[in-house]
């Protein structure tokens, strides 16, 4: 999963250029991993961390949690647990899902956030 690793040190290093607190070291500190894990993380040497290692580097670089376990190939555990709930059906909607523009998706968010069924 080089790719996660290399959107990783893209957004560390691009928020290291404002703020001197966003080294590997510190970054790595901050969400308690050792320095070298992450840099072998960054190089694609290791492959993308545990799902809370990673919702910790998305708070840490201000990047969406969702985004990023989907780079690393990871799903989050509450949504884990929502498919869980129904299989069959949510593996249904996602196939059907998957052909149709963004913005018929997201009316179809906006009609079962306002649930009016």
């Amino acid at each position: 999963m080089r790719i996660f690793g290399e959107f990783i040190r893209q957004a560390r290093e691009a928020i290291l250029q404002g703020d001197r607190r966003f080294s590997l070291r510190q970054v790595a500190t901050r969400i308690g991993i050792e320095p070298a894990y992450l840099s072998k993380i960054e190089r694609g040497v290791f492959p993308p961390p545990s799902e809370e290692v990673i919702v910790k580097l998305a708070e840490v670089l201000g990047e969406d949690k969702d985004i990023l376990l989907a780079m690393a190939g990871k799903l989050s555990s509450d949504l884990q647990q929502i498919i869980m709930q129904r299989p069959k059906l949510f593996a249904e909607l996602l196939r059907q899902l998957r052909e149709v523009p963004d913005h018929a998706i997201l009316r179809v968010v906006r009609e079962v956030k306002d649930g009016q069924w």
